[in-house]
């Protein structure tokens, strides 16, 4: 880098010649000690005194623009933007791969808009459909639906475990019986969220209506991990399930965000 700028009074440099060597000594960090010029209706006056010729031009430009907002960076643009612009909690779950029937679940909040989403609960383990993934669920295929889907409403063979939401407690929350795995499947349903596919928001996760009809499956949930794969559901162990209960509030428009890794970031 030169060390100084020759002040020859016979001709003045090209403009161009003048503007590069300009930009290479602002680039390089030049402080006082050779006077920073910011150019100002074609004449050359000097930086305030001990600032850089850095700030004398971001000065010049204006403010810096303020930090954009926290994304959840695992996640494309396309599922970034089916999440409601309203949902403040979404509870992340990513499939090891698409034929995968584990996965890891982690809460985010966005508390401020403009800071954005932050991971506030997890990585938790957790368990999918005996398949993996799909984009077009099927009644029996095995596979559970990739998406962005609300929490409006949850139930339980047990009792609430302090909850905002809609809470039933009822014995029909009952199966018995072994899983894919020879895993017990007994109190599964001890708690439960109803995820909002292919089913009435708010309503009980028992109604069994199904706006997209039967063959397109439904009855997806989060429930209890019984240590195995699942038929369509989002498992997670019973501990968490009750976290998860207590933490998720309806004012905040709760979501599932849920697929293989694959998926959530093309998507």
């Amino acid at each position: 880098m030169p060390e100084r700028v020759s002040r020859r009074r016979s001709r003045r440099p090209p403009y161009a010649v003048c503007a590069a060597l300009f930009l290479v000594l602002t680039g390089c960090g030049a402080s006082g000690t050779a006077p920073a010029t910011v150019p100002s209706g074609g004449s050359h006056a000097p930086a305030p005194a001990g600032t850089s010729s850095a700030a004398a031009i971001a000065g010049a430009r204006g403010p810096a623009a303020p930090a954009r907002p926290r994304e959840i960076q695992l996640l494309g643009p396309g599922i970034r933007a089916a999440i409601p612009a309203d949902s403040r909690q979404a509870l992340v779950v990513t499939g090891d791969s698409p034929d995968s029937s584990l996965a890891t679940a982690v809460l985010y909040t966005r508390e401020d808009p403009m800071v954005g989403w932050q991971p506030v609960m997890g990585p938790w383990p957790a368990h999918n459909a005996l398949k993996g993934w799909t984009a077009e669920h099927r009644a029996g295929d095995l596979r559970t639906p990739i998406g962005v889907y609300g929490l409006t409403a949850a139930g339980g063979r047990r009792a609430a475990p302090g909850t905002a939401f809609p809470y039933e407690q009822n014995p029909l929350f009952n199966v018995s019986g072994e899983g894919f795995h020879g895993d017990s499947l007994e109190g599964s349903f001890d708690y439960v969220i109803a995820i909002d596919y292919n089913r009435i928001p708010g309503a009980s996760p028992l109604d069994p209506t199904r706006p997209l009809g039967e063959e397109r499956g439904g009855g997806i949930w989060l429930h209890v991990d019984h240590g195995g794969p699942t038929q369509g559901c989002i498992s997670l162990p019973r501990g968490r399930m009750r976290e998860l209960l207590r933490a998720l509030d309806p004012a905040k428009m709760p979501v599932v965000v849920m697929g293989d890794a694959a998926a959530l970031a093309r998507g």
